[in-house]
């Protein structure tokens, strides 16, 4: 367990020292700020326009830090050829891979919850103050964490066989994929096709289905926030429940990927 957390530290510390999760970050935070101008052209909605724009921001950012930072974890460490020395110590390969993946898992909180501050500041500023409405936006920022630390463990898995290049073209498609899952498996329910159907069924329960995180397709989380309605508790417990099992699956296929692999 030493050995994972040590990983997962010396994993943070390269990562926070990356030029481009910088970039990212203040690009992601102009785009919240820039909601208030966006926000002042609605007629009443403002606080639903700044909460839209803002958690779209943080989505979409996060989801570029998790794909540009995750494909390079294993890539960096061959080609600068550290796996050797870091191998030769008493470190298992699957501590390894877990440590990287857990020391993304925390660079992505660092980053969610600076973009997260960054929209309360744009919530302050139009009025909005209080803890009331910084614990409203929690429900949806952890639903944003969930998808995001599924989306690390694809990437982390890909980048255990392939290249940056095509480990993030990858993770794009499934990504992009894995918004329209439910529109795939009615598509294959509606042909004509045994065997069409039958292959959408089973993409449909491998891709991941990211509209169970209720971010990109939905905007339930979104009007919770704005309007203070109440939540289901029951679409964080199966969001989290999913991404557990979900990433625990992914992870493990990554960890057996990289035992079979040759450093010689």
């Amino acid at each position: 367990m030493s050995g994972i957390l040590v990983i997962a530290r010396n994993t943070f510390r390269e990562n926070i020292r990356d030029k481009v999760l910088y970039n990212l970050i203040l690009f992601a935070l102009i785009m919240i700020l820039s909601s208030l101008v966006v926000g002042q052209l609605s007629l009443g909605n403002e606080v639903k326009i700044i909460l839209d724009f803002g958690l779209a921001s943080i989505s979409i950012f996060g989801m570029l830090i998790a794909v540009f930072l995750g494909v390079g974890l294993v890539y960096k460490e061959l080609d600068k050829r550290t796996i050797y020395a870091l191998l030769a110590k008493p470190v298992h390969r699957y501590e390894f891979i877990l440590g990287k993946y857990l020391g993304l898992l925390y660079t992505l909180f660092v980053n969610i919850a600076i973009m997260t501050a960054g929209l309360e500041l744009a919530l302050i500023y139009h009025g909005e103050t209080g803890w009331g409405g910084f614990l409203r936006l929690l429900p949806a920022v952890f639903l944003i964490f969930l998808s995001l630390a599924l989306i690390t463990a694809l990437a982390l898995m890909f980048s255990t066989f392939s290249s940056p290049a095509l480990s993030a073209l990858f993770t794009f498609f499934i990504w992009m994929a894995g918004h329209f899952g439910v529109d795939l498996l009615q598509f294959g329910e509606a042909s004509k096709s045994v065997l069409y159907k039958w292959l959408c069924s089973v993409l449909y329960y491998i891709i991941p289905n990211l509209s169970v995180f209720k971010i990109m397709d939905s905007r339930h989380i979104i009007r919770s926030a704005a309007y203070y309605q109440p939540m289901d508790p029951s679409i964080l417990g199966n969001a989290f429940l999913y991404c557990v099992l979900y990433c625990a699956v992914i992870v493990s296929i990554a960890i057996l990927i990289f035992l079979r692999r040759d450093f010689k």
